[in-house]
């Protein structure tokens, strides 16, 4: 399989005078209504990695150059952090080559600025392009998007700004037999998806896209590209999970592709609390982390306006899923597992696997003819306001609780759940297999998800509180000491870092809650790899004091 190869570190302080001078010709827009501070730090900047790198043209974007607003809002996927007050990065770097990221982490480091690793954007607290420190760098990877399938050897080689949806694509096109066990998102970027976990319909079958991971590459803090072998176990270990911008900045991954029929089956099934709604949630408790691991049955709870009773709200309850397998088979399991879901063949529509892609995305896509080629489509400079949050559930939630449950949400007004069943493959992975330590013992996942379209800042508090609430009603039905939380449902509201004296007691208080008894490993690890904490955001892994 074709992989780019080893930069030389020691090639980049040997360039020649005509490096010095050509950097003055590159096609900068240089600042020229920053503080001087800021200018001296950008010329500092500029001319470092002109002189550590080539083909740098288009690369870096200062505050006034005329592509500036538009690179940076490309890939900003929650409106909360688009706004005048949203601090600015003194520079963007989109790196189109290895060297340009080798180059960025040396003059950073060199300037003391910081860096922001953004792929596809979609962290939902904006940590990878806002800071609470300034001035700081982002590094976009959209650029860096190459993936390489290689069909006989059933691997896949993909940088890390390439998308979910490029991937499906790019294996669909050698391969209709096989796929990649991540989201159902497919403007997500790989860096962060992978590197924090990721999952998606396969799960329970094939586990999350970090069980699948073989080689990884990572640009680490001396400027060095390390493969698998040179980085060493420990911090291969730590990047297939504990989020890559910990350690360094995770340049690609080496993928284990999957198996997939010829034919899988979508279903979805919605109730409300007049349908029976209650008792349907009780059973898919017992029936969604247990059933076939061919199955995965997610479950959609929202307030709603009631259609029978006019001017009340009542819950519905939507089940989306997807069985690898064929319609006759999965009805007649559920006929016999889940019998409340009263599933029909008529309900379900077989498909192929880069199709059901496309309908979990949007279920009504398949029917207004949507293409496999769709998945190309990064949709930029799209976003609405919106929060999540996290939980993992245990115990199977008692009916009486379920009922207490609807009438706060209702009484709340918008903010909704998401189940995600886990179970099978899940089951059978090591806690400490990976950083991501969420496996036997839980029954599901719960994210919280709020969205909204008013920019005003009562609206914002409002759904904040929500969701806040909510998640503070919930405290008796899910998981305690810790009160465990997905690390790519990033939630500022279980604690941020200031990277000051205390930052070691400061990441407990979330790294506790991501990462559970795998914490402590995740900060041997860091301080070995990047001692002086370079590699930082406001909920990174802290070094040891």
């Amino acid at each position: 399989m074709a992989t780019p190869k080893l930069i030389s570190l020691s090639s980049f302080f040997c360039l020649s005078f005509f490096l010095l001078t050509l950097s003055a010709s590159l096609t900068f827009s240089r600042p020229t209504q920053q503080t001087k501070s800021s200018l001296s730090l950008y010329t500092n900047f500029l001319n470092c990695f002109t002189q550590h790198t080539t083909n740098s043209s288009n690369v870096v974007f200062s505050q006034t150059n005329p592509s500036f607003s538009t690179v940076l809002q490309d890939y900003i996927r929650n409106a909360r952090f688009n706004k005048t007050t949203t601090p600015k990065p003194l520079i963007i770097v989109t790196p189109k080559t290895p060297s340009h990221i080798q180059s960025t982490v040396i003059c950073s480091k060199s300037l003391n600025l910081q860096i922001k690793i953004r792929s596809g954007g979609h962290d939902y607290e904006g940590l990878s392009y806002v800071s609470s420190q300034s001035p700081f760098i982002i590094l976009d990877m959209f650029n860096l998007r190459t993936i390489n399938v290689d069909i006989e050897r059933e691997q896949a080689y993909i940088q890390t700004g390439a998308t979910l949806g490029e991937v499906y694509y790019r294996i669909y096109e050698k391969s209709k037999v096989h796929g990649f066990p991540a989201g159902v998102c497919p403007t997500v970027g790989v860096g962060g998806h992978l590197s924090g976990g990721g999952y998606g319909t396969m799960l329970r079958k094939y586990g999350l896209a970090v069980d699948n991971i073989i080689d990884a590459e990572i640009v680490d803090v001396k400027g060095r590209i390390l493969n698998r072998k040179l980085m060493g176990e420990d911090v291969f270990w730590a990047i297939r999970g504990g989020g890559g911008g910990s350690f360094g900045v995770v340049l690609s991954y080496t993928v284990q592709l999957v198996s997939v029929p010829e034919i899988v089956t979508v279903f979805r099934i919605e109730k409300t609390l007049e349908e029976n709604a209650t008792d349907l949630v009780v059973q898919w408790q017992q029936v969604a982390p247990t059933t076939d691991e061919r199955l995965f049955m997610r479950l959609l709870l929202q307030p709603i306006t009631s259609k029978t009773v006019k001017g009340t709200k009542t819950m519905r309850a939507s089940v989306v899923a997807m069985f690898l397998g064929g319609a006759d088979e999965v009805v007649e399991i559920l006929g016999k597992e889940f019998p409340l879901l009263g599933l029909k063949k008529e309900d379900c529509l077989e498909l192929s696997w880069i199709n059901s892609v496309l309908w979990y995305n949007d279920d009504q896509s398949i029917e207004s003819g949507a293409k496999p080629e769709t998945l190309l489509d990064r949709n930029v400079n799209s976003a609405s306001y919106g929060k999540r949050k996290s939980d993992y559930v245990q115990k199977a939630i008692p009916k009486d609780s379920l009922e207490l449950i609807w009438k706060k949400m209702i009484e709340l007004g918008k903010v909704g759940f998401v189940f995600n069943p886990y179970g099978g493959k899940m089951a059978e992975i090591a806690s400490d297999a990976t950083p991501f330590p969420h496996r036997a013992g839980n029954l599901f996942k719960v994210q919280y998800s709020v969205n909204w379209k008013d920019d005003t800042e009562a609206s914002e508090t409002n759904y904040l509180n929500q969701a806040k609430s909510l998640y503070s009603f919930m405290t008796p039905y899910v998981s305690s000491n810790p009160r465990s939380a997905f690390l790519n449902y990033r939630d500022i509201d279980i604690g941020t870092n200031s990277f000051g004296k205390n930052s070691y007691q400061e990441g407990q208080v979330y790294g506790s809650k991501y990462f559970n008894d795998n914490f402590d490993r995740l900060v041997k690890t860091k301080t070995a790899i990047d001692p002086q904490n370079f590699f930082r955001n406001e909920q990174s892994i802290p070094v040891h004091p």
